[in-house]
């Protein structure tokens, strides 16, 4: 019999992205507290850009677009914010979104597996994903409840189930 296998993979749809982005401008658009303060949510090139008058209004668009993303259920680990920065009048936020597991990530992600997964499973990095085979499902379901036990520093996502 042939080897089961998934892929640990840190990706994030760019489509759910822009209608969180979209429904967080709509709601800065008609909220009693960020009018007249130059309140604004947008992408930037790759980046998405947040500003407003006071430190306080731009992390309160920050929190908002936060909560979109998460009724999106796109993992806050998946999106890097900057700090604020004050820009001539106003205060700015850059974020990105994060993809890919860098090599450091996936040698600790197949370190847990080695050292506490069941010994039958193997993990290859394969550029910016991770490859998990064993001839048994079992083992791959078990490595899979063990890596959503972990509390890793990136959003992880597992496909390719077969």
């Amino acid at each position: 019999m042939a080897d089961s296998s998934f892929d640990i993979v840190s990706k994030v749809d760019r489509q759910e992205v822009d209608n969180a982005l979209n429904q967080a401008a709509k709601e800065i658009s008609q909220r009693f507290d960020f009018k007249n303060v130059g309140a604004y949510i947008g992408w930037s090139g790759e980046q998405i850009e947040m500003r407003a008058n006071t430190e306080e209004r731009v992390n309160a668009i920050l929190d908002v677009f936060q909560s979109k993303l998460i009724k999106r259920q796109i993992s806050l680990k998946a999106f890097d914010a900057g700090e604020p920065k004050l820009s001539g009048k106003e205060y700015k936020i850059f974020g990105s979104m994060q993809e890919g597991i860098s090599q450091e990530n996936a040698k600790k992600v197949s370190k847990i597996i080695r050292d506490e997964g069941p010994k039958s499973v193997k993990a290859q990095i394969q550029g910016d994903e991770l490859r998990v085979s064993s001839k048994s499902r079992d083992d791959l379901q078990e490595v899979i409840a063990l890596l959503k036990g972990k509390d890793l520093d990136f959003a992880v996502q597992f496909v390719n189930y077969r």
